[in-house]
Formats: structure tokens, sequence, C-alpha cells
């Protein structure tokens, strides 16, 4: 059984219809904490340590053999946490395509607080590649404030439009930050490729729930960056 970490009650549906697709017979159990990504927002990420851990320790007593956490806010602090079990953040493969891709990476996010960890994150996998990288962040002004609202085509929209203004002489790859970008990938209409997190980081966590441990290869080095083109 794989664990998920959320923090908001939309990314549900979306995991489940990608283990129906892709990982049929794979058990997910969701545990949602909007409190967690609250908090991190107003005092940092680290201030969520604890809480995070405690969610962790009461998955992996109701059996997970893996958790992944889909918040790119928190998910190094998940990351991070002492659990006994495997604990992914979903955008860590997809961070490794992205530097696969090209040394010139645009990372877009809706939420301000995402771009720090999701710019750290970048640099990480850079680095264990022994690849260069040429990163810049851009928040889509507006487009998280449509999310809150309940607006989603209109956030959906904004993230499309953000991602169609970035040319291919500006970068290499495109990179959503936050899962609940993903769908615009579907919209955009640009030649550059764009990389989501949900389905690269679910094969990860279903690879490491299967395993009972992190497989370097699976979860990381060997996601190619047409896996999560739109």
């Amino acid at each position: 059984m794989l664990a998920l970490l959320h923090t908001s009650p939309v990314h549900v549906p979306v995991f489940d219809a990608l283990r129906d697709a892709a990982h049929p017979g794979l058990e997910l159990r969701h545990h949602v904490h909007a409190e967690l990504l609250e908090r991190a927002r107003r005092e940092g990420p680290e201030a969520v340590t604890e809480a995070v851990g405690d969610v962790l320790r009461r998955a992996v007593a109701q059996g997970a053999r893996a958790v992944l956490c889909t918040c790119s806010t928190i998910g190094a602090v998940a990351e991070s946490a002492a659990a006994g079990v495997p604990v992914l953040r979903v955008d860590r493969p997809m961070a490794a395509a992205a530097v696969a891709a090209g040394p010139r990476v645009v990372v877009l996010a809706a939420l301000r607080s995402t771009l720090a960890p999701t710019a750290a994150l970048v640099e990480e996998e850079a680095r264990r590649a022994g690849r260069p990288l040429l990163l810049r962040t851009r928040l889509v002004e507006g487009a998280w404030d449509r999310f809150e609202a309940g607006d989603t085509e209109g956030y959906l929209r904004l993230v499309a439009e953000a991602a169609e203004a970035v040319t291919a002489d500006d970068t290499d790859v495109i990179v959503l930050a936050q899962a609940s970008m993903a769908p615009a990938r579907e919209v955009a209409r640009t030649p550059v490729p764009v990389l989501a997190s949900p389905a690269l980081g679910l094969a990860a966590g279903a690879a490491a729930a299967r395993l009972g441990h992190l497989d370097p290869a699976g979860s990381c080095g060997g996601v190619s960056a047409e896996a999560g083109v739109g």
C-alpha cells in the first residue's frame, strides 16, 4: 500500500485516476491535511516538521510501505522525516527529468512558497547528475487566488498562458512546480516540453511501495523528459 500526503483534496481523484490507468492493483490511502500548507506558508516549511512526521508515522502504522508527499512546499520536510519506510516528494522525478532535458530550466509556480523549494530541488538534481544548469523561476500572478476560489478553469488557463509565454529561445524545458498545475500541460500551446509531477511521482511511489525501498534508477535517474510532456 502506498500512502499519499496531500494538502488539498483536489489531488485525491487525480492520483486515483493515474493509479487506475497505470498501476492497477496498487492500493492508495490518502491523507489530506490542508492545515500543513497553511502553516508552512505563514511560518515556513520547517514549522510543520513535527506535524508532518506525525502524519507519516500514522500512515506507516496503518500499513503503508511507502509514502508520497504531493505538496511541493513541504516536500523536503516530508522527505527528510524518519518514518521507517521510503518517503518521496512527488516532484523529485520531475526535477531529474528536467535537468536531463537540457541546462535551461524555467520553473512556474502558482504559489510563492513553492518557488524556493522547487528551485532547490532542481539544483540538487543537477548537482547529482553533474549537469550544467541555468534556472529561472516565475510566479504565475493571480493563479492561486483562482485556485482557492474554486475557479479551476481560470487557474489552469493562467498557468497555460504563463507556459505559452516561455519560448524555445528562453528554455529547454518548463517545470510546473505544483501537482495541481498538471492539467495545464494538456492545453498549453507551446513547442517547449512541459513537465508535471503527478504521473512521474506516482510511478516512483509505486516502485518504492513494491520494493520496500527507493529505486534510484526508477525514481529519478531513469525517468525521461518525454514521460511528462503534454
